[in-house]
């Protein structure tokens, strides 16, 4: 655990059973975070975007039909938004991990409907990272606060039941310092230290959080799948670039210095880069 107001220190408060879970194994769920209420008004509100907005498909790789399940920047087109992922019931989980000065580098809404042919799931990954790579036959000594530095936090505007495909995550997957190997992406059956997959089904409600370097993927659908809608927020230390609007959407390069960045690593350099996962 860390706290941060300049340099980072070792925290000496005590801290939340999910904050250590967090940290040592990846991923918690907090029950009831939000009310029936507080649900009605935010799934309203994500719909109404949808309704507005026209999908931005940043993500190519998925099938053309699935390009419509997501919506980006989501703070910058609801004040409700904006004002939940602030909400202390998430910040009192990530601050101790993050830092007090933590913010938001991505945040997306999906609403995946029910589809017959996404009963596969998706594939293991890992969203950045591993910010701690080595060897994993070297195991991390847990005398040692494992540094966090991104948190994906999920806000369930309806019920994920395992029906539905949830994220299902691999507990300490986090500490191995690698990502999933490459030939096992599309294994049900994968073990990180003789730990399984636990599946993040929810309750809508229902906030399910993970680190960044965390095993994990959408697991299958089973029948009477039916579908998912939630907000997910990134929440990065201060260090961490925000991934909100891609870089050649936003970035702090002038006219000329983009005139003279002729080469790839000459971009990459000055801060344009490829999008990536945060990226959408």
């Amino acid at each position: 655990m860390l706290t941060k107001r300049g340099y980072l220190r070792l925290r000496q408060e005590p801290a939340s059973t999910y904050s250590n879970e967090l940290e040592q194994s990846g991923f918690t769920r907090v029950s009831g975070a939000f009310t029936a209420a507080e649900i009605a008004e935010l799934h309203e509100a994500a719909t109404a975007i949808y309704d507005v907005y026209e999908a931005d498909p940043r993500n190519t790789n998925l099938p053309p039909d699935e390009l419509a399940d997501f919506r980006y920047a989501m703070f910058n087109r609801s004040v409700l938004i904006q004002n939940t992922i602030g909400h202390r019931a998430i910040l009192d989980v990530i601050e101790p991990l993050l830092g007090e000065d933590c913010h938001i580098i991505a945040n997306t809404c999906w609403r995946n409907p029910p589809r017959e042919k996404s009963e596969q799931g998706g594939g293991w990954h890992i969203d950045a990272g591993p910010h701690v790579p080595h060897d994993p036959i070297i195991r991390w000594d847990d005398r040692i606060p494992y540094p966090v530095f991104a948190i994906g936090v999920h806000l369930y505007l309806q019920d994920c039941p395992i029906e539905a495909g949830p994220t299902g995550v691999i507990p300490g997957s986090h500490k191995c310092g690698a990502p999933p190997p490459p030939d096992a992406r599309d294994r049900t059956d994968l073990a990180c230290y003789g730990e399984g997959s636990r599946p993040l089904v929810a309750k809508a409600g229902d906030l399910g959080m993970f680190v960044s370097d965390i095993w994990h993927r959408r697991l299958p659908t089973g029948p009477g799948d039916p579908g998912r809608f939630f907000i997910q927020a990134h929440y990065g230390r201060r260090d961490i670039a925000q991934r909100v609007r891609p870089t050649k959407a936003v970035n702090h390069v002038s006219d000329q210095a983009l005139e003279h960045a002729t080469t790839d690593r000459q971009r990459t350099l000055i801060g344009l880069h490829p999008r990536g996962f945060y990226d959408g």
